[in-house]
């Protein structure tokens, strides 16, 4: 049977970022209940010489299992009492309680402190007056012409150039690099690597380029102080390095054979056609993500609040990921690095919610259903196969979310001035 909750004292406390803390009292007569309960329920699972199953005294039970009956006491009196005061103080945790400070003591009182975060109950004061700038997206013909030298790049096979050059920028060259160590070489690696794309750093690159295949040079190489690896920035190494050999890549003709072996299209001008309709599509859910992006930071701006440390932290271990095996130190400073924006997300998405629960903008099943139809009709596939995939994969509440949110934003800018300006 739960506990009485109307039988505990329960003192609540408000601290920042929405913090929470639930000082509890359990009153000695509950506790000693549940202890004789838990005694008498070990009592007829063990077995002792000289009594039978089942018939060993509460006394006997306490003085060898003392310590694990309180132990298991404390566990369950506090878990129920903690459901308990947060019904009373009709509370919705939103993180793990924190306990602290457990005093308890047989046929005491039992009192603990159990910390908590909760969701925040955001007043929104102000949703529009704000003047808003819509990129105009803006499409010409070099943007649909470097697309297709792309793809040309894409459909391109390198070949072997014969001349004995130094290789240039775009050459994909073959290299044996070896180290010196007080002037002996140490075991040769082999690299492929593409000049002028930044595979390597500039100091091997320039030395690349003064070698025509076949030859090999001696070069001292100093690491960028912006490298990658902290401990490598400003290294100098001293490097043997040899061309093994040189590729230029033939790119095909822009021509309507090109055009049907990268997809189903007729000629080069439906090729052209189709790039750029995308290109154009590109351009204004990027102008329409700016769009949303100055709304958003406005609605922040106006309506400033804290946010729970425990929805910041969940939000940056999402965007960490899997950080086994990396160096604590830099795990670190990534968290702090990615710190701020992930406080500025968890805003943005709390101010969404809240926006959508008081203007009534949730998406609604018939919405959903009717996106689910249109994507099986897109896939040319059934609305039920549509639907169990996105159940499996995890991606229904995100579907029902986009939904939402673009029924926020297009009530955002019902509120607020948008004007075009030249991209």
């Amino acid at each position: 049977m739960p506990i009485d909750a109307s039988q505990l004292t329960v003192a609540l406390e408000e601290g920042e970022r929405w913090r929470r803390k639930l000082n509890v009292t359990v009153p000695a007569s509950l506790v000693s209940r549940e202890r004789k309960k838990i005694a008498s329920k070990l009592a007829s699972r063990i077995k002792l010489p000289g009594f039978r199953a089942g018939q060993i005294p509460p006394s006997v039970v306490e003085r060898r299992y003392g310590e694990a009956v309180s132990r298991e006491t404390l566990d369950r009196v506090i878990g129920e009492a903690y459901r308990g005061a947060l019904q009373l103080e009709a509370l919705q945790p939103i993180s793990e309680g924190e306990i602290e400070d457990v005093t308890y003591e047989p046929d005491h009182d039992l009192s603990f402190v159990i910390a908590f975060d909760v969701r925040p109950d955001v007043e929104v004061g102000r949703l529009g007056g704000f003047a808003v700038e819509r990129p105009e997206p803006v499409v010409g013909d070099d943007d649909v012409a470097k697309v297709l030298e792309q793809l040309r790049e894409q459909q391109g096979a390198w070949e072997p150039v014969d001349a004995q050059e130094t290789p240039e920028a775009g050459e994909l060259v073959s290299l044996l690099v070896r180290k010196l160590v007080d002037g002996e070489p140490e075991e040769a690696q082999e690299y492929d690597l593409v000049l002028g794309r930044g595979d390597a750093i500039a100091d091997v690159e320039s030395a690349v380029q003064t070698l025509k295949p076949g030859e090999t040079g001696d070069f001292t190489v100093t690491f960028p102080e912006d490298f990658s690896d902290e401990a490598r920035q400003g290294e100098r190494q001293h490097l043997r390095i040899s061309l093994q050999g040189r590729k230029a890549r033939r790119l095909p003709e822009l021509d309507d054979e090109f055009a049907r072996s990268v997809g189903d299209f007729e000629d080069l001008e439906a090729l052209r056609t189709r790039v750029g309709e995308d290109l154009n599509q590109e351009a204004t859910e990027q102008s329409e993500a700016a769009v949303r992006g100055q709304l958003m930071e406005n609605l922040l701006d106006a309506n400033p609040f804290e946010v729970p440390r425990s929805m910041v932290d969940r939000y940056v271990e999402g965007v960490m990921g899997d950080t086994e095996g990396v160096d604590p130190e830099a795990v670190v400073r990534a968290r702090e690095q990615i710190r701020p924006e992930a406080e500025r997300a968890v805003k943005r998405i709390i101010l969404i919610d809240r926006i959508a629960e008081t203007q009534d903008l949730r998406a609604s099943e018939e919405e959903l259903d009717e996106r689910i139809a249109t994507i099986a009709e897109k896939n040319d596939v059934s609305q039920a196969q549509v639907y169990a995939q996105l159940q499996k994969s995890g991606r229904l509440e995100a579907l029902e979310r986009e939904l939402t949110e673009r029924k926020v934003f297009d009530f955002l800018k019902e509120q607020s001035e948008i004007v075009a300006r030249e991209a």
